[in-house]
């Protein structure tokens, strides 16, 4: 079967962190080459790179560039600089559970180290990117099972190799569902305010020969209600003990009109981005984003001159509103605290 997986956004070469700047897609394919910790954790604020588990990926690599600068800086005295910059990288941005993940796993590999770090964290990084890749495949594989051949399914924000280490959560079992001939049509919403959907989505589909409908998001319960849909899939930057998901904003209201209309709902992610020291969904910190995120578009002002926004970047989705969660570890039917414990291993 063909693979449908030809895009990796995130690479260490030469020594240096490459990052194809998602800000500029699909206009411009720019990669940006960083050598310095402080600039990783900027790229991740300012969203050159952004999903997830490529946040997780990238902040290990950013953990391997700050322990060579520091260890230069002083070989005996490095790891108080480098409990800093690992502080520093923790901040970036705070929803996405994936990104602290990293962080203590970097911290813990560093914590062994004797003599130079830099070789020691750029294995484990090297590993926490390998496994994404392979727990995105796996995912695939097993969310594709769930789907009735002849589906079409929808999608919100992206969740493909853009956003992972490569091959994707929610996209990614599209990509082995379409691979194995399950899927008639392929929707994905615009996804506002950054218009992750219009400019990544359909991008890696149209890369990777899958046919793409884009719709705005408003548009997506009607769709619904035409029949087109049987499913709405979408990844998640962070699921709490009980089963409810942070995801992009739109993800909840996309999750509503699903239940109405008796379309399927599954949440796609890795077992990284499970928090089962956070209860419920109320506990999860919810990102707030600039104003001019909704007031611009292109830099240009399209809201009347006066008015104020809200921009939240993520909502969350009750767990009773969702159909399945799939991880590699397992697919979770109707999941709730105690099954989110069981396919956690307790």
């Amino acid at each position: 079967m063909p693979e449908f997986d030809t895009i990796r956004a995130v690479r260490w070469s030469d020594g240096e962190l490459h990052l194809l700047d998602q800000r500029r897609l699909p206009q411009t394919e720019t990669w940006l080459r960083l050598d310095r910790c402080d600039t990783v954790a900027r790229a991740i604020t300012e969203m050159v790179v952004r999903g997830a588990p490529a946040i997780g990926v990238t902040a290990a690599y950013g953990a391997v560039l700050a322990a060579r600068q520091r260890y230069a800086g002083s070989a005996s005295g490095w790891r108080e600089g480098f409990a800093d910059d690992m502080r520093m990288l923790a901040r970036a941005r705070p929803t996405a559970v994936n990104l602290a993940w990293a962080v203590e796993r970097m911290e813990r590999a560093a914590a062994a180290v004797s003599g130079d770090p830099e070789p020691v964290l750029l294995a484990e990084a090297v590993r926490i990117h390998d496994e994404d890749i392979a727990a995105n495949r796996a995912m695939g594989a097993l969310g594709a099972a769930c789907i009735e051949p002849g589906s079409g399914v929808l999608t919100h924000c992206n969740t493909g190799s853009l956003a992972t280490g490569g091959y994707g959560t929610a996209l990614g079992v599209i990509r082995s569902a379409w691979s194995a001939g399950r899927l008639s049509a392929v929707y994905a919403d615009e996804t506002r305010p950054w218009l992750q959907g219009a400019r990544l989505t359909a991008w890696e589909l149209v890369r990777d020969a899958i046919p793409v409908t884009l719709l705005v998001d408003g548009a997506a319960a009607w769709l619904m209600q035409q029949g087109r849909v049987q499913w709405v899939i979408v990844g998640s930057d962070r699921i709490a003990a009980n089963g409810d998901v942070a995801n992009k904003i739109g993800t909840y209201a996309a999750a509503v009109a699903a239940r109405h209309h008796g379309v399927k709902f599954m949440v796609v992610a890795p077992s990284s981005t499970v928090d089962m020291d956070t209860a419920s969904g109320a506990d999860i910190p919810i990102e707030a984003r600039a104003a001019d995120e909704v007031l611009l578009a292109g830099g240009q002002r399209v809201a009347a001159a006066g008015a104020e926004a809200w921009n939240p970047a993520f909502d969350v989705t009750p767990a009773e509103l969702v159909d399945v969660i799939v991880t590699e570890r397992g697919v979770v039917e109707r999941p709730d605290r105690a099954r989110m414990a069981a396919m956690m291993g307790g």
